[in-house]
């Protein structure tokens, strides 16, 4: 029998925009007579980003968590903030966070104001199902270090029936305390140590660390204050492919066989990373941006549309995870990368006015295997909003 995967979410209804979207970093950005507010990437971090509109969650099969080597289940409500949303693992192969090391994020991390308390291991969250054995094999320095010199180990090992080791090198201890050195750092109380109680714990990188991938953004120190342009992978400050907004129209319209797919910008996410052009259903509501171009009716975007992803629902993901949340996602495009998907979320023709959304996924790599992501279905998460004779950031879609 065929593994489930369970899924409970809602996408398809309209949600009003957040006013947080309005504190989003911009930079006036113009061409010709036609402008925009572009996003600054140079200030926009997980922490600035909007709260997700919508509640949900995804709970993974004992058999898979296996086949993934760590549990990507997790539940949100609506109001979240993304970082305590999203996973290390599922924005990896977009922004290569695992490169990181605690150092490296403290260099680049934008500074906060209000509390000054150094953090402790209890903060950096995938401390806690870290054991001794897997401590070693993330940082091989450590082995050869005496136990009296990494307290937080001391303090296990001498919980747990092995005394008298103050002496012994670690690789001593794990060897002859087989049962301690598989024990998880949650079995002590890893607030009452620093950061530094680990010699060169600053400087590994997170994905050296066993199933750094379940680690939520938030449990890594200052990781949620990092800017988008500062990540190892950077995200693209290039504004890239852009059109102008021609018109908005609303809920009245329908689909058309007239309209193919290639009269579109819009569609699914497929193998790759790459979005593949999908057209509205002839006869199905499809409220649209209609696009004009700098060159004129001979443009490559000249009245193209941007459906919404309120109206349109299109298949998504691929692998084992394709078939979360019935394999659907809102129609969109990746215009800043594969770290999250931007949808047209609600038009207002009357004003003239297009609202966007971000949408993010779930994704995870089997060992030996390749990877597999849901559907972008987290979200909306509010974004800069289009008039009518703005200028509208595409990207190439990849």
């Amino acid at each position: 029998m065929k593994s489930k995967l369970f899924l409970l979410t809602a996408i398809a209804s309209v949600v009003p925009l957040s006013a947080s979207v309005a504190q989003t970093p911009t930079i006036d950005y113009s061409q010709g007579l036609y402008k925009t507010a572009a996003p600054d990437w140079s200030k926009i971090t997980w922490d600035t980003l909007p709260p997700v509109q919508q509640p949900g969650f995804l709970k993974i099969p004992k058999n898979l968590i296996s086949t993934f080597g760590y549990d990507p289940s997790r539940s949100w409500t609506a109001g979240q903030k993304v970082d305590s949303v999203v996973m290390l693992g599922d924005a990896d192969d977009a922004f290569k966070m695992s490169d990181l090391s605690l150092k490296a994020i403290d260099t680049v991390a934008l500074p906060t104001t209000g509390t000054t308390t150094k953090p402790t291991l209890k903060d950096f969250g995938l401390m806690q199902w870290q054991t001794p054995k897997t401590l070693v094999k993330a940082m091989p320095e450590l082995s050869n270090l005496s136990l009296s010199e990494v307290p937080p180990l001391a303090d296990l090992f001498s919980r747990n029936g092995a005394a008298g080791l103050g002496s012994s090198t670690i690789s001593q201890a794990i060897a002859s305390n087989p049962q301690v050195a598989n024990l998880t750092l949650d079995k002590i109380d890893l607030s009452k140590y620093s950061l530094n109680s680990i010699p060169g714990l600053d400087k590994t990188q997170l994905g050296k660390f066993k199933s750094w991938q379940q680690a939520y953004l938030n449990q890594i120190p200052k990781l949620s204050q990092v800017p988008f342009d500062k990540m190892p992978q950077p995200i693209s400050s290039d504004i890239g492919v852009v059109g102008i907004a021609s018109v908005v129209l609303g809920t009245a319209e329908k689909g058309d066989t007239r309209a193919g797919n290639d009269y579109f910008v819009s569609g699914s996410v497929v193998r790759g990373d790459r979005t593949e052009e999908v057209a509205c259903p002839p006869g199905i509501e499809c409220s649209y941006l209609e696009m004009g171009d700098f060159a004129g009716s001979q443009g490559g975007l000249y009245g193209k549309r941007w459906a919404s992803g309120s109206s349109q629902q299109v298949s998504g993901g691929y692998g084992i995870l394709a078939a979360v949340n019935g394999g659907k996602e809102p129609t969109g495009r990746l215009v800043y990368g594969s770290g999250f998907k931007v949808a047209l979320t609600g038009v207002n023709e009357s004003k003239g006015t297009a609202d966007f959304g971000l949408f993010f996924r779930i994704c995870a790599r089997p060992p030996f295997q390749q990877k597999t992501c849901t559907p972008y279905f987290i979200g909306p998460v509010p974004w800069l909003p289009v008039s009518e004779n703005d200028l509208v950031i595409v990207g190439t879609g990849r």
